[in-house]
């Protein structure tokens, strides 16, 4: 008889020779008699450890963080906790949920340091060993020929590509004319299929076989520029038909498998509420790594960075369309951060959300602190990768424009003082003024300037804790002895890694409605949740406004002002909810090109469209000629060194409750208004006997009855 190992260890057993006490048999062989008594078999389980991050999206910071990053993960991989020469957990899977890069600095000057923008983003991806990346919608922001060049390995055999599949079942790459060839069949195994493009992928673990599917925001027509791709569903808002064709790669991905019953998301959302709301509709999906909000999920033994807040708790465990649980985790980008979950599976390959260890898992800070406490040693492939770059980064840094005394705040997460997506910033201020300026050097007619807070993608300072303190100060930025940049000053370093979009601009006229809608708009998805951002959210130069959220979307303006370069009064648009005056008088208004053309959802009339941004091969002018005449990082250069070249620039960011230029109510008054200041009349005006109707100087000589004033005789 056989019995396995199992039953062996578990059962109770009594053998017996039946002829011992016979001295003939009837047989060659001895019948045994054998008693069993089996023991209750111990469940299987399966621990796995997902590292896992997104939003990698390097700029200058990257030159350091990555490194560390690679430090940090590689401790976690190849962690040994009992000495015995084995790593802690031996199955293990690395994953990205996507903005594996941005385009900006770094990814620029991949160009002279490697021979193509990007290539050493993918080169750090490489030799981190992601083993696969979902397409984010920074991916497509230059566009699908630069997607394939970074996938496909390079002709001369000097750039490897992808050593990853990158994933999303809800893109169709049939279409692009640049990234059909790269499609390859769903399901196949990852490290098979480098270089490729496909819905979903196997990684065998150990034997253990793991679906991964991957899946990329619906609003990637208005937020990027894919190209042909086609994007699914039609209607981004459309949750439940988004969770039908995920589902469907699920589905079809398991039935090509038997054996296994255990799948990972990469979502790539832009919004965790998103990736929340999915595990709800979809089945056997076990983990959903989420990226595109960089939300800092920690749990209650996780050591943030300086500066730093949690924003919820790591892992969310929520409940999937058969009552089964699902983890969802993500966590900051730009490599500040390792994400480790480790998790038992049951039998049946649903998580087992009690196994779930706070000092094992959870956010992983790469500071310096981050990489002692894990004792890691930074990978010398990415810090030779990124020491390439830094050469060609820094020479950039000895270019400086003005100076600021105050730090210039672009972060893009939300609460406290944070937050180009969710308030004013002074940074955001200064940009959209800078703007204003090189507009009306063009049309002096031009008095507003509108942006969105997507477009800043850093801050322009420092933060760092005293020695001997516990809260973090945020500082301008720190000079650079090597460059002779001075303490605070502003270089082509900072204004490229802070606009690193480098949108063109171009002037519209709109009508007092359509400057209303547009800013009802830019508030329409902000909530009162304090970590709520929202890249449409305006950032603004030449006018004030205050929104109510209480109000319904589309009726949330209560004032709305347009101000001269003092700060006065010189039109009121918007009053008490309504409109003042004529709605359809005009203004001229400055914008980027990138939201005309109906970036991040906006709908902006065309009327009297004049694009600034001039080619790049084009003969440049003013005292900065890094940039392109008529783009944005042009346009805050030449304004820093004509108004702060010697005067530091001095606004401090405010919270919400000081904020002027866009008023919460929920955080303070309304004070948009105020007084408005009346000039002086130029000329005594005189009348005649009986009625009398004047114009007291409307700059367009039209009557829009606020300025226009009826005489009556009192005789």
């Amino acid at each position: 008889m056989l019995a396995t190992d199992n039953l062996v260890e578990n059962g109770e057993f009594d053998i017996v020779n039946l002829n011992v006490d016979f001295p003939t048999q009837a047989s060659d062989h001895e019948p045994i008699l054998g008693r069993f008594t089996l023991g209750e078999a111990e469940p299987e389980t399966f621990t796995l450890q997902l590292l896992h991050a997104s939003d990698q999206e390097s700029g200058i910071a990257a030159l350091d963080d990555a490194p560390r990053f690679s430090a940090v993960l590689n401790a976690l991989r190849n962690q040994d906790s009992n000495g015995d020469g084995q790593a802690d957990y031996e199955n293990t899977l690395t994953l990205s949920s996507g903005d594996a890069y941005i385009p900006g600095l770094f990814f620029n000057a991949s160009e002279e340091a490697f021979g193509g923008v990007g290539r050493g983003d993918i080169l750090i991806q490489n030799e981190l060993g992601f083993e696969a990346i979902a397409f984010g919608n920074h991916e497509f922001d230059r566009g699908t020929g630069v997607i394939n060049n970074l996938i496909s390995p390079s002709a001369d055999g000097t750039y490897p590509g992808t050593n990853f599949p990158y994933l999303s079942s809800n893109l169709d790459f049939s279409t692009d004319a640049n990234l059909a060839g790269l499609v390859t069949e769903d399901g196949q195994e990852a490290s098979t299929i480098p270089n490729k493009i496909a819905k979903s992928t196997v990684i065998t673990v150990n034997g253990e076989k793991i679906g991964v599917v991957g899946a990329t925001t619906p609003l990637l027509p208005t937020i990027s520029s894919p190209g042909d791709v086609g994007v699914s569903p039609s209607d981004p808002n459309d949750l439940q038909a988004l969770a039908n064709i995920i589902q469907a790669s699920v589905d079809e991905l398991l039935a090509n498998n038997p054996g296994m019953n255990k799948v990972v998301l990469l979502s790539h959302m832009q919004q965790i509420e998103i990736e929340q709301q999915l595990a709800g509709l979809l089945k056997n999906v076990d983990v959903i790594v989420a990226g595109g909000s960089n939300t800092r999920l920690t749990d209650e033994s996780d050591r943030l960075r300086a500066g730093d807040t949690s924003q919820g708790v790591y892992p969310i465990v929520k409940t999937d369309a058969d009552g089964n649980p699902v983890a969802v985790v993500n966590t900051d980008g730009n490599y500040k951060y390792v994400g480790r979950l480790v998790i038992d599976f049951n039998e049946d390959g649903f998580i087992v959300p009690e196994s779930y260890d706070p000092e094992v898992s959870g956010a992983y800070a790469t500071d310096e602190q981050g990489v002692i406490d894990v004792g890691g040693t930074p990978d010398p492939e990415v810090v030779e990768i990124t020491n390439d770059l830094r050469e060609v980064i820094v020479a950039q840094d000895s270019n400086f424009f003005g100076t600021t005394s105050v730090f210039l705040n672009g972060n893009r997460a939300g609460g406290g003082l944070d937050g180009v997506r969710n308030q004013e910033t002074n940074l955001g201020n200064l940009t959209a003024d800078a703007n204003l300026a090189i507009a009306q050097e063009t049309d002096s007619s031009v008095v507003v300037s509108l942006k969105n807070g997507g477009g800043i993608r850093a801050s322009i300072g420092q933060i760092t804790t005293p020695p001997g303190g516990t809260e973090p100060v945020r500082l301008p930025p720190e000079g650079n002895p090597l460059t002779g940049k001075p303490d605070g000053g502003i270089s082509q370093l900072d204004i490229a890694n802070t606009l690193s979009f480098n949108n063109g601009l171009s002037l519209v006229t709109v009508t007092a409605q359509e400057l209303k809608d547009i800013l009802e708009y830019g508030i329409e998805a902000s909530t009162k949740d304090p970590a709520s951002a929202e890249g449409r959210l305006p950032q603004v130069g030449g006018m004030a406004f205050s929104f109510d959220l209480d109000n319904p979307a589309g009726s949330r303006i209560q004032s709305l002002a347009i101000k001269d370069a003092q700060g006065n009064v010189a039109d009121v648009v918007v009053q008490n909810g309504e409109l003042v005056g004529d709605v359809n008088r005009t203004f001229r208004m400055v914008t980027l090109s990138f939201l005309l053309d109906g970036g991040d959802g906006y709908t902006i009339s065309q009327r009297d469209r004049v694009d600034l941004a001039r080619p790049e091969n084009e003969p440049r002018t003013g005292d900065a000629i890094f940039a392109a005449d008529g783009s944005e990082q042009d346009a805050l250069a030449e304004y820093l060194n004509d108004n702060f070249g010697q005067t530091p620039f001095a606004q401090a960011d405010t919270p919400r409750e000081q904020d002027e230029r866009i008023q919460n109510l929920d955080f303070r008054q309304d004070t948009v208004i105020g007084d408005v200041v009346t000039p002086e009349p130029e000329e005594t005006i005189f009348g005649t006997f009986g009625n009398d109707v004047f114009d007291t100087a409307n700059p367009t000589g039209d009557f829009d009855g606020n300025n226009d004033y009826p005489l009556y005789s009192t005789r």
